[in-house]
């Protein structure tokens, strides 16, 4: 069966990165994609903690030794991609094309930035 690499970042308000990725079982049509990308924050913010996505900030911890006034809730979608051979024996699937799209179509409209210890309603 085909696998998809989704690909994010986490970007804090200094312009600081941190890059991932995760592989999913199956594919998306180009109207799934376009469906998913529809469910996203100005069709490109979501909150990884409620989509169950591993989160990043965590990796720009090591720099600044926890978080920072720079922190905030929103990752980054990147792109979806075909996995190559490589990835496909090295990474760890972590879901299904399915239920990526379903866990962001129950996210769409009401991302909730209280799931994010960098949340901060003032900031906002």
């Amino acid at each position: 069966m085909r696998k998809t690499i989704l690909e994010y970042l986490y970007r804090d308000a200094s312009n600081y990165k941190a890059f991932g990725a995760v592989m999913l079982q199956g594919a998306m049509t180009p109207a799934e994609q376009k469906t998913l990308q529809d469910c996203l924050e100005d069709f490109q913010y979501f909150v990884a903690e409620q989509v169950g996505i591993p989160v990043l900030y965590e990796e720009l911890f090591k720099y600044s030794n926890g978080p920072t006034e720079d922190d905030h809730a929103y990752h980054e979608f990147l792109l979806l991609r075909p996995a190559s051979a490589k990835e496909s024996q090295e990474l760890q699937v972590w879901g299904s094309t399915d239920h990526l799209l379903s866990v962001f179509k129950n996210a769409k409209g009401h991302w909730n930035l209280s799931l994010s210890p960098n949340s901060d309603p003032c900031w906002w």
